[in-house]
């Protein structure tokens, strides 16, 4: 499954990961894949974030620690970002709250050049 998502372009549901490994013939379960994912990403081997649909989507990580994301909502092409601005940020917001042991999210989605290029931008 590791080389699976590894292969996979920009980010991927747990059901399409699940619908490559079964057109490979794989009789691992939707379960398996949804839980093998969530050991992946807490074990720093996966990303994992929230679509803005909501769903929840992987991919094999390629930096080590806290990182962000810039994702192309048509192709799924993927920047991995380091945020100093984001940080420092966070680190005030928290502090001027009274808040510590701070965690956050940030993920960026757009369109990227190559599909404005290819079809305009709402195409």
């Amino acid at each position: 499954m590791r080389a699976r998502l590894a292969e996979a372009a920009g980010f991927v549901s747990a059901q399409q990961l699940y619908g490559v490994l079964r057109d490979e013939g794989s009789t691992i379960s939707l379960a398996t894949v949804y839980r093998n994912l969530a050991q992946l990403a807490a074990a720093g081997e996966a990303d994992s974030l929230q679509s803005p649909e909501g769903e929840n989507l992987f991919r094999s990580c390629t930096s080590p620690g806290h990182h962000h994301h810039l994702i192309c909502r048509r192709c799924g092409d993927t920047r991995e970002l380091e945020a100093r601005v984001v940080e420092q940020w966070a680190t005030e917001v928290a502090a001027d709250h009274g808040f510590a042991e701070i965690e956050h999210v940030v993920d960026l989605f757009g369109v990227c050049e190559a599909c404005r290029a290819r079809g305009g931008q709402n195409a």
